[in-house]
């Protein structure tokens, strides 16, 4: 398809913005562009077209089955979209008066006191923009907590091999060494590994639980233990949090601070690069050093921020409207559902491609194609460009890293028992194809308008922007 600077049409417009109702100002000549921005021209009818094409070529939860592992890809209700589209929420202003602001600051505080009570924390902050600014923010707690005790030698964190990417940058990006734990041959924390790195310079833990091959840990207790006796202060990364909420909290585990990624488990649509929220919670002797607001009381003393004001605030609201809509008895019922989903999933296809643990597991689970691979020729990668044929969207491809041909497969709690066996079954037949005929999955997709792009080239060498044709002569 073509891009619509190609599509453009020197002369046509769209005549749809009305008179301006305020007078004009002249800006001086030094911040006036010297030629008019090269915007395509176009009819509304084309422009509509245009756009309604794109729509067309992606795939989206909306159009069908999302397994994408570790995302939390789910349901969002057009109820939390009303309540965040209220004006009264999306049109207040972040420096307006406090007596204009009381039902946004009503917001924040209950759901602060809903994720606390889900998470088992004590407190709670907004402020983080996503994920991985909450693991930053959190792991900054952890800091300020050592330092304000004079204990400087704890200059170490303890990050699994099997953890999300960003827990590392994370601990490193606060000043910390990283120190990697290899996982158990279950796909745990080997506790004998934790054990022989735990000393005096160790200043925290990084975890999740369910892990990253959706399996949960069952000496977590254990585990928070240790590093509470060694010194050290652990840290939940919520990224798995939809398999557990409302069931177990990560306080009750022994985790001391957390984030929770509101824009994968509680309903705003996730990916695309935003928007999110990546709300910190704390147990009490933390709480001190939570930033807060930049709206402060008079007489209050600056306090650190880590984003303007109180965050990505209609996140909030959306979460807040989740939570609130499915109440004390839905939320583990959704977790539930997630787990159910997924369990009865992995057996539906089990007996094709082999479970990198073939064991109960929570919200995901993990295939290993190694030794499909070996004997055919196919990897996860073509598996997966295969799936998009059947109109399914591929699941995460190559993670973990402990896992070396991984898919890793979410099916989440909202999936029927007919897409979960439509599913299955598209994936045995996937299975018998590559078996048969390797060099189609090879060659997969084949029904797309783009088969296989350079993908290497395309993050090495983005094209960015349009070259008009005057530009380029």
């Amino acid at each position: 398809m073509k891009l619509i600077f190609e599509k453009s049409t020197p002369g046509k417009k769209i005549d749809v913005i009305g008179k301006c109702d305020v007078d004009y100002a002249n800006l001086p000549a030094e911040f006036m562009r010297e030629t008019s921005p090269a915007l395509p021209e176009m009819s509304e009818v084309d422009v509509v077209r245009h756009y309604t094409e794109l729509n067309h070529n992606v795939h989206g939860v909306n159009c069908g089955f999302y397994p994408l592992g570790s995302c939390t890809m789910k349901y969002n209700p057009r109820v939390d979209e009303d309540m965040a589209g209220l004006e009264s929420f999306s049109g207040i202003h972040p420096l307006a008066p406090k007596e204009a602001t009381e039902g946004c600051q009503e917001v924040l505080e209950t759901a602060s006191k809903y994720l606390s009570e889900i998470s088992g924390m004590d407190a709670m902050t907004f402020q983080p923009a996503a994920g991985a600014h909450g693991e930053f923010t959190g792991v900054l707690l952890i800091k300020q907590y050592h330092e304000k005790r004079g204990d400087t030698a704890r200059t170490k964190i303890i990050v699994p091999d099997s953890a999300h990417g960003t827990n590392p940058a994370t601990a490193a990006m606060c000043g910390y060494e990283v120190v990697n734990i290899a996982s158990s041959e279950d796909g745990c924390v080997d506790l004998d590994a934790l054990k022989a790195v735990l000393g005096p310079d160790i200043a925290g833990l990084m975890l999740t639980n369910p892990n990253t091959v959706g399996i949960f840990d069952e000496n977590i207790l254990e585990i928070t233990r240790l590093v509470h006796e060694a010194g050290g202060l652990c840290y939940y990364d919520g990224a798995n949090l939809n398999a557990i909420m409302g069931v177990v909290r990560p306080g009750d585990m022994g985790f001391d601070c957390i984030h929770m990624n509101l824009h994968k488990t509680f309903a705003t649509p996730h990916g695309g690069g935003g928007p999110g929220a990546g709300a910190v919670g704390c147990k009490e002797f933390l709480a001190e050093f939570l930033p807060k607001s930049a709206l402060l009381e008079e007489g209050d003393e600056h306090h650190i921020q880590v984003r303007s004001f109180n965050g990505n605030f209609l996140v909030v609201v959306r979460a807040l409207t989740y939570i609130m809509s499915l109440g004390r008895e839905g939320i583990p019922e959704a977790a539930e559902n997630a787990v159910l989903n997924a369990n009865y999933l992995m057996r539906k296809i089990q007996g094709t491609f082999d479970l990198a643990f073939d064991r109960i597991c929570m919200h995901e689970f993990v295939l290993d194609l190694s030794e499909y691979k070996k004997e055919t020729g196919v990897s996860a990668l073509d598996v997966a460009k295969s799936l998009i044929d059947y109109g399914m969207h591929p699941p995460t491809m190559y993670f973990p890293l402990i896992v070396h041909e991984a898919l890793m497969l979410e099916p989440t709690e909202t999936e029927s028992k007919e897409t979960l066996d439509w599913a299955a079954d598209v994936f045995k037949a996937v299975y018998e194809r590559g078996k048969t005929d390797p060099e189609y999955l090879l060659n997969s997709p084949h029904h797309t308008i783009i088969g296989r792009p350079d993908e290497v080239g395309a993050a090495r060498n983005p094209i960015l922007r349009y070259n008009s044709k005057a530009e380029v002569e």
